[in-house]
């Protein structure tokens, strides 16, 4: 008769720094897979006590010790059931990215990460050493070998398990978001490194927002022929099972398949998921935004409402001489569609005022965009006050678009705590508003999406004014930032050449905009901050 055991996935939303309350929660989810589950063991994601990723706190030595205290802690007070817990490792003067296997009240095995990433958002070689070791071990007279992450995506750590007589990979992963990330992470690499490897992986990843990073969780279990059995939700907290079958091969039993997000609908949530976890984790009492009747604040407000609720979001309408009323009507009819506080606070007297009192130092100077830019500054102080006083964080309103080309105002309509559509361009703004509407029920008005865009700063104002057409701009864009295509490889894939230069020469010239931007959720493979690091002062 075959013999089976459970293993479980523990799916957390962890948050870095907070030991005590990563304890709790592996302790609860513990629990669960003992008692609810009757599971044998319990795999957590990487670095599950400190939380992923802690970035420079490893450099405090009592960081280090803190946390090997909550990992004394867990094998102390957790019995009945295995648990494969992250956490980093000091040994010979090294510190090491790690995972345990505790069992009985004692640690039986640590695993320490082979394949460092030090690419795009990940810089563990700066923290962390290599390990090259495999660690296999016995569960219920099954050889179960733990692997971390990066381990999985490339040649050595899974073969050498295997070459151990590991019948069972379990992997712990810290892999944030981006828009191709999951069923690419699913198919070409867990599913094909089971079936090249004929063993089954557990892969249990983590969820929720730690800054600019979102995690999607999505674990998975496949079997040794690189097919999908079982997976997790994507977005949100989970403690689920899989049956093991220990015969000639472990292989596990079939299980429930979440579904994986359509692409549009795993962007918001990415954005919803990223935005209430950097409000709540920094203990803000809710959110204020900056609404100016046009499609990116109208997203951004809808957004935030979904994140947090309504009752924990304030809209404010900031009119100027130039604002049309129909930007006021929709504004207005947003934020009441929505069931948020929303108030107005005219703009027009702050800037006559300002304009007065600079009247002596600007005589001789015809009007220009430093009238524009004093406007937008207005509405940054008056959405700063609003948050001293109230303790709501302002989420400022900018997309990738603008964010690329600088076309916003530094401490005007770039002042924020944080920034929900940052790595959004503006096409794709306008299809997550359409997503929002279904979801939601039609909460923005229709005109927002048929208006041309246009910041409102000067008379009969538009945005292609100045840019070229956003659906051209964004694919300029696409090329020369996530595609680091040069000027002349964009004009020979048959863009205007002047265009081009134009579009190449604002990217370049804003870096020291971009910089000085609050941070936000990160959705394409190569967002402006974590991944695109380029210097503000250049020649090339």
């Amino acid at each position: 008769m075959l013999s089976k055991f459970g293993v479980a996935i523990a799916q957390l939303n962890l948050t870095v720094g907070d030991l005590e309350g990563n304890y709790k929660k592996i302790v609860e989810a513990a629990e669960t897979a003992k008692n609810q589950l009757q599971c044998r063991v319990v795999v957590y994601p990487e670095l599950s006590i400190t939380g992923y990723p802690p970035e420079d706190l490893l450099f405090r030595q009592s960081f280090l010790h803190d946390s090997e205290v909550i990992l004394n802690r867990i094998v102390e007070t957790v019995k009945g059931i295995g648990l494969v817990v992250g956490h980093p490792h000091r040994e010979d003067g090294k510190l090491f990215n790690a995972a345990s296997l505790i069992q009985d009240g004692r640690v039986v095995g640590t695993y320490c990460k082979h394949h460092l990433p030090n690419y795009g958002v990940f810089d563990e070689k700066r923290y962390f050493v290599s390990g090259d070791s495999a660690c296999v071990r016995e569960l219920d007279g099954v050889p179960v070998a733990i692997t971390i992450c990066e381990d999985i995506w490339d040649d050595g750590p899974v073969e050498k398990a295997v070459e151990h007589g590991a019948q069972l990979i379990l992997n712990l992963n810290g892999s944030p978001f981006d828009l191709n990330k999951p069923v690419y992470r699913e198919t070409q690499i867990v599913s094909s490194r089971s079936a090249r490897n004929r063993v089954a992986i557990v892969y249990a990843n983590l969820v929720g927002g730690q800054d600019e990073l979102v995690f999607d969780g999505g674990s998975l279990v496949t079997n040794s022929e690189g097919q999908t059995v079982l997976r997790g939700p994507f977005f949100s907290e989970d403690v689920i099972c899989t049956q093991m079958i220990c015969g000639e091969r472990v292989e596990p039993e079939a299980g429930a398949i979440a579904p994986a997000p359509e692409r549009i609908a795993g962007i918001y949530d990415a954005i919803k998921l990223g935005v209430g976890d950097y409000i709540r984790k920094n203990g803000f009492n809710g959110a204020v935004i900056g609404v100016s009747g046009g499609i990116d604040s109208a997203l951004t407000l809808a957004i935030v409402a979904d994140a947090i609720g309504r009752d924990n979001v304030e809209a404010v309408l900031m009119p100027s001489r130039y604002t049309q009323d129909m930007s006021i009507e929709d504004a207005r009819e947003e934020a009441e569609n929505l069931g948020v506080a929303w108030s107005v606070v005219s703009i027009e007297p702050v800037f006559q005022s300002i304009v007065g009192q600079l009247t002596p130092l600007f005589e001789g100077y015809d009007t220009d965009v430093t009238e524009e830019n004093i406007q937008a500054r207005c509405r940054g102080v008056v959405l700063m006050a609003i948050s001293n006083k109230k303790g709501r964080i302002v989420i400022t309103t900018g997309n990738k678009s603008e964010n690329a080309v600088g076309y916003a105002t530094l401490y005007g309509d770039m002042v924020g705590g944080y920034s929900a559509i940052k790595d959004v361009p503006k096409t794709m703004v306008y299809e997550l508003a359409r997503y929002c509407n279904e979801q939601l029920g039609s909460v923005i008005p229709e005109r927002v999406f048929t208006r041309a865009p246009t910041a409102e700063l000067a008379d009969n104002q538009r945005d292609d004014d100045t840019l070229p057409p956003y659906e051209v701009l964004d694919q300029i864009l696409h090329g020369y930032i996530e595609e680091e295509l040069s000027s002349e490889d964009l004009i020979q894939k048959g863009f205007d050449r002047q265009t081009v230069q134009r579009v190449v020469l604002m990217v370049n010239q804003n870096e020291y905009k971009r910089r000085q931007a609050a941070p936000g959720v990160r959705i394409t493979p190569k967002a402006f901050g974590r991944d695109r690091r380029y210097p503000i002062t250049s020649k090339y």
